[in-house]
């Protein structure tokens, strides 16, 4: 027997917690019977799950993928607008999800993959997963502005938690989070008074962009898989 939100981030549709989500919102069915109890667990050998109405299907073989995401593409399996979308650039036999967001208009480091508890483990709060960031800004940063970044800055109705930041050219940022709010080191810079011209994330935990080509994936190596 196995917990419901497992299984189906066993499956590769999404992670465990946005499985939560799925099940709370009447999404997914159990032998034909709609579940919202999050602690129900089924047969994965015999029971029959369905969400959004179409049956999940455990995926075998585990894929561990880092795209350098470009400009122009959205981070979703589900656009509706006729956006480029990053998925469009995966072409691998099995269905793969990315693990967290970058919005259009950020490109560098993004994963996907289809192990749920491979994408927990890295977005879930509890374990502070850090993300660097390089920022190029309208403004050169004095001291000020970089110790408002690291202690917490308020990016409306919510304070970031420290940051790591510093200067690492003219105009140019590096800053490091373990939080995941929506645009967040956008908001940040604007917070202290900078307008974001270009940003990148270029490490996620140990694992780094490195020269991966604009657009390009490449797999993750056994090591990488194993440091998260």
């Amino acid at each position: 027997m196995i917990r419901i939100n497992k299984y189906i981030a066993k499956s590769g549709i999404c992670s465990r917690r946005k499985a939560d989500e799925l099940i709370l919102n009447a999404s997914v069915s159990v032998n034909g019977k709609i579940v919202t109890d999050l602690g129900i667990q089924i047969d994965e050998k015999k029971d029959i799950v369905k969400v959004n109405g179409k049956e999940i299907i455990l995926e075998e073989k585990k894929v561990y993928i880092m795209l350098n995401k470009p400009k122009g593409y959205v981070t979703t399996n589900n656009e509706q607008f006729g956006r480029k979308c990053t998925t469009q650039l995966i072409h691998e036999d099995v269905r793969v999800y990315p693990i967290g967001r970058l919005d259009m208009y950020t490109e560098g480091l993004l994963l996907f993959t289809n192990d749920g508890e491979f994408a927990n483990s890295l977005t879930h709060p509890k374990n502070k997963v850090e993300k660097t960031y390089i920022v190029k800004v309208n403004h050169n940063v004095d001291q000020n502005k970089l110790n408002i970044l690291r202690n917490g800055v308020d990016i409306g109705g919510y304070i970031t938690a420290p940051a790591k930041a510093e200067s690492i050219g003219e105009k140019e940022i590096k800053i490091i989070i373990s939080e995941g709010k929506n645009r967040q080191v956008r908001k940040m810079c604007e917070a202290v008074g900078l307008k974001v011209l270009n940003l990148k994330r270029v490490k996620i935990g140990n694992l780094e962009l490195g020269n991966l080509p604009v657009g390009k994936y490449r797999y993750l190596t056994d090591k990488e898989i194993n440091s998260i």
